[in-house]
């Protein structure tokens, strides 16, 4: 009997014994043996072998519907893998559902078969076959056996025959739902294990769906729905998704589709509502919104949801979405679909009841009402405010001035349109309800199949006319309420086509006690009566409102002429006022533009800068994290090895002392080891050592004292053997001889014999010498003649191969010719072209200096002519040679240079043009640039700005010259 597989050194040796047990019939001790190698210690890091022993360790599971330890199994092997290979436990948890699925397929078929099998025993015998699928008469997978099964199998012998199908079905699809269940709990939480988890839960959604699972279904969204919610409550876990990331979001977000889509195909609008929400939840976490197909989707499943639950507002305003999102996105769709979904949207809308129905009357469930409605109205895509209502932003009104104003009820069908104009715009009190029935036979006539593009396959407008029925009864009364105080009640049954006075009666007190009529029905005098004593103010005064208004109108069609005038000229007015504001509104409008264009980039700015920061802080705890994480692998290596060293002591150290007491066992001595019992090994060593030195000390003796009687034992044989072997030789020398003779004869005859025969061939044989001496020296011609054909034609191959090779070379080398060549030419032309830059550049820093050296002669002059101007002036007297009036030097009618009207302080002439700018640019070997005019190119070079000359000249005249006026600013 197998005792377990953790002692495995290898795990391929564990896989081979597995496999052997298997053969044998032993499955349940080959499980076994696998389950301890993969919960073994030693084998904690993956290798492509433990991923063979977890395929046979699944097979077997699914095998003998082992749940327990497979999932013990799963969780072992993810935490080996899921650092190293995740692939590898994808793989797995491939062949596991796989394996469970043919598994369960194949007891259905043999199910199948034997009910198909009784049901015609059944039509043979006259009775009936029981044929229903027994898998659906169990509600629930996670029970064993219902109080119902157990009463039956007591109380009745013919059903547990017919029951036995289920006893064999049921096992294995129970097993495939614990699968998916132990799967789920395995991949959770795990950014490593994601797709994998989307995978699982994707194939857990399609078995619900195959086999109408409901409750499988409900359980499985609320065991996703909890993975989230831990998912969030626990932010410290390792290894955790990040919902902020596209790719993790995108994953949920498809998950929660496919569990909105099979909600919607199963029939359970209320967990369909809970995955709405769900999607709601993960679109808010994530910075983006989901793709618009995937929003068309969203909403086409909202119309379904609100529409069984009886919410036709929201219907309407998830249709009103949904065309908003198809127009806007959708550009594959086709003009009929457009037309179609339009219709969808009016129709919906027209649907809704003209009043609020009320259903809380208490505090408590008015708030909860309302809060229902704000999370109703997020999900719509409206954002409202909490200390708003949301029911006063969402309304039939608004809903159909918003269809109005968009242009949607031009896009539908003009029987769609005509049903509009007689609800909402037109007064029709005696035959409303005959027009809207022969409309609505109309719209039920259109063909409501969509194309490929459009998110839903089909509109079934059928839906929308029992509701437009009570809508156009109640718009009925209601215009009949205003028309007549008092009407027979078969009155109103002949026009209302649709219900019975009952039904009618039933949506009357429905409108009465949401206020929404006042109208009460006396049925003892069969009549309705319409209005109430209480409200005769507001009637009244709506009359009145109503007079005023048509009085109004006469008025203006009676002085048509007056009102046009007075039209025309207030138009007039206003467009003068309008064309006079245009500038200033333009202008206002792109001032406003370029605020908001700025408001943009700054918001922008101010987001990419936040998503950078949290870019940084997720990375540094990623950063982080891989850090511990590699530092937690790096002590666990180092204890695992530790503890490995030290268990491989124990070990051998245990390995040792049995060694030792199993050689005291052979030799008689006994020893018994008590489990948990220590033995000291040196103890039993030295114990050991004693007792074989006492046995080789016995075993000498011994053999001393069987030597010396051997010795003399064997010493009296010999004498006894002597003549006895004397004898025995004698005889074997004849026989020798005998047999020699006989067997010298036997030789000779039988060489005698074949030489005879060699003779008689060889005479044979004489006659085709000739023969093949000639054949020889045919073959040897031939021979000689292909080798020189051969030799020949390898010689010319040889001389060709010569020539084509040297023609080669000389090509080669005249290439590497002209290529030094044109090598060389291009550096003589490079250092040529070179040597004339530099030539150049020399050239032009002579002549820049002598520039620059006439300019400092020049200018040296002109500060020598200035000083002694100076000098001059502050004795009071004419420079040399200037007439007596002029006091600047020069010609008495000019007058004092004015600097502004284009001189300089100089003296220059004005008509000198702008100064030169012709000295290239500036160098940067040669310091700050200096300007050829200014005040500034002197205060650098020592001028009159404080420069050491205008201080020495300032001091000669005893103090600054005050006469000059204050020195220039520029």
């Amino acid at each position: 009997m197998y005792r377990g597989g953790g002692g495995f050194a290898k795990p391929e040796n564990a896989l081979k014994r597995a496999e052997e047990l298997e053969k044998v019939g032993q499955k349940q001790a080959a499980l076994k043996a696998l389950h301890d190698v993969l919960t073994s210690k030693r084998h904690r890091q993956w290798q492509k072998a433990l991923e063979n022993i977890m395929f046979k360790y699944v097979a077997l599971c699914v095998e003998l519907k082992t749940g327990r330890l497979l999932k013990d199994g799963l969780i072992q092997y993810r935490n080996s893998c899921q650092q190293d290979n995740v692939q590898s436990l994808e793989e797995v948890i491939k062949r596991l559902l796989k394996l469970a699925h043919e598994k369960a397929e194949e007891a259905q078929k043999v199910s199948d078969e034997a009910l198909a099998v009784k049901a015609a025993e059944a039509e043979a015998g006259g009775g009936e076959g029981k044929t229903a699928d027994e898998l659906k008469e169990v509600e629930d997978l996670d029970l064993d056996t219902t109080p119902e099964d157990l009463m039956l199998s007591y109380v009745s012998g013919d059903n547990t025959k017919d029951r036995k199908e289920r006893k064999d079905v049921m096992p294995w699809f129970k097993f495939l739902w614990e699968t998916y269940r132990n799967s789920l709990d395995i991949l959770r939480n795990n950014s490593r294990l994601e797709a994998l988890y989307a995978m699982t839960a994707n194939r857990a959604y399609n078995f619900c769906l195959t086999y109408t699972r409901n409750t499988e279904f409900k359980r499985v969204c609320e065991i996703i729905r909890n993975h989230l919610a831990n998912l969030n409550k626990y932010a410290d876990q390792r290894d955790k998704p990040d919902l902020q990331q596209p790719e993790t979001l995108a994953l949920y977000l498809e998950t929660r589709f496919e569990q909105l889509r099979v909600a919607g195909k199963l029939g359970l609008w209320q967990e369909a509502f809970r995955t709405v929400e769900d999607i709601h939840g993960l679109t808010l976490i994530g910075k983006r919104s989901p793709k618009p197909q995937m929003m068309a989707i969203y909403f086409a499943n909202l119309t379904q949801v609100f529409w069984i639950s009886e919410k036709y507002l929201y219907n309407a305003y998830a249709w009103y979405k949904l065309f908003n999102i198809s127009r806007a996105y959708n550009k594959n769709l086709q003009e009929r679909d457009m037309e179609l979904m339009a219709n969808a949207v009016v129709l919906s809308t027209l649907s809704i009841l003209p009043y609020e129905t009320k259903t809380s009357h208490g505090f408590y469930e008015v708030e909860l009402e309302r809060e229902r409605a704000g999370r109703v109205a997020n999900l719509l895509g409206f954002a409202v405010d909490s200390k708003r209502d949301a029911r006063e932003a969402l309304s039939r009104s608004a809903l159909l001035s918003e269809l109005s104003a968009k242009g949607v009820l031009k896009l539908a069908t003009p029987e769609v349109q005509q049903l509009y104009s007689l609800l909402e715009v037109e007064f029709h009190p005696l035959d409303l309800c005959n027009k809207v029935q022969a409309i609505l036979e109309k719209i039920e006539g259109i063909d409501t199949s969509m194309s490929s593009a459009s998110p839903i396959p089909e509109i079934l407008f059928v839906q929308f006319v029992k509701q437009l029925q009570h809508v156009s009864t109640l718009k009925m009364v209601h215009q009949i309420s205003q028309v007549y105080t008092r009407v027979r009640l078969d009155f109103i049954s002949e026009r209302v086509v649709f219900f019975k006075f009952g039904q009618v009666e039933r949506l009357l007190v429905d409108a009465v006690r949401n206020a929404h009529l006042q109208v009460r029905i006396d049925h003892r005098n069969k009549v309705v009566i319409c209005g109430s004593h209480t409200l005769e103010s507001d009637k009244v005064k709506n009359h009145l409102s109503l007079l005023a208004k048509r009085l109004k109108k006469v008025m203006s069609m009676i002085n048509k002429d007056a009102v046009d005038q007075s039209k025309q000229d207030r138009r007039t007015k206003a467009i003068e006022e309008m064309k006079n504001q245009v500038e200033n509104e333009h202008k206002r409008i792109l001032a406003r533009k370029v605020i908001i264009e700025r408001r943009k980039e700054e918001y922008e700015q101010m987001l990419q800068e936040k998503e950078r920061e949290e870019e940084n802080k997720r990375i540094q705890l990623e950063k982080m994290r891989a850090e511990e994480e590699k530092k937690r692998l790096q002590t666990e290596s180092a204890r695992r090895e530790e503890e490995r060293i030290r268990r491989d002591m124990e070990e051998q150290e245990l390995e040792e002392t049995r060694a030792l007491m199993e050689a005291a066992r052979v030799r008689g001595k006994k020893f018994e080891l008590k489990e948990g019992e220590k033995v000291d090994k040196v103890e039993l060593r030295q114990r050991a050592i004693q007792e074989q030195i006492k046995e080789r000390q016995e075993q000498a003796r011994k053999l001393q004292r069987l030597s010396k009687s051997m010795d003399h034992f064997e010493r009296a044989k010999r004498e006894e053997q002597v003549d006895l072997l004397m004898e025995l030789h004698e005889k074997r020398m004849e026989d020798d001889l005998e047999y020699q003779k006989k067997h010298k004869e036997e030789l000779l005859a039988k060489h005698k014999g074949k030489w005879e025969s060699d003779l008689a061939e060889k005479k044979r044989l004489e006659k085709l010498l000739s023969e093949k001496e000639v054949f020889k020296a045919q073959l040897l011609e031939k021979r000689e003649e292909f080798y020189r054909a051969e030799e020949e034609e390898m010689r010319r191959e040889i001389e060709a191969k010569k020539k084509e090779l040297k023609a080669q070379r000389i090509l080669a080398r005249k290439k590497e010719y002209v290529r030094r060549c044109r090598a060389e030419e291009e550096l003589r032309m490079k250092i040529e072209y070179e040597e004339k830059m530099r030539a150049e550049q020399e050239a032009k820093k002579k002549a820049e200096e002598e520039r620059l050296r006439i300019l400092d002669e020049q200018m040296m002059k002109q500060r020598e002519r200035e000083a002694e101007l100076d000098q001059r002036r502050s004795y009071g007297g004419p420079p040399r040679g200037a007439p007596e009036g002029d006091r600047w030097g020069g010609r008495s009618d000019r007058g004092p240079p004015r600097r502004p009207e284009g001189g300089d302080r100089w003296g220059s002439r004005p008509d000198r043009g702008p100064p030169r700018d012709d000295r290239g640019p500036p160098r940067d070997d040669r310091g700050p640039r200096r300007d050829d005019r200014g005040e500034d190119r002197w205060a650098r070079r020592g001028g009159d700005e404080g420069g050491p000359r205008s201080a020495a000249f300032a001091e000669r005249r005893g103090g600054p010259d005050d006469r000059r006026g204050p020195p220039r600013g520029d």
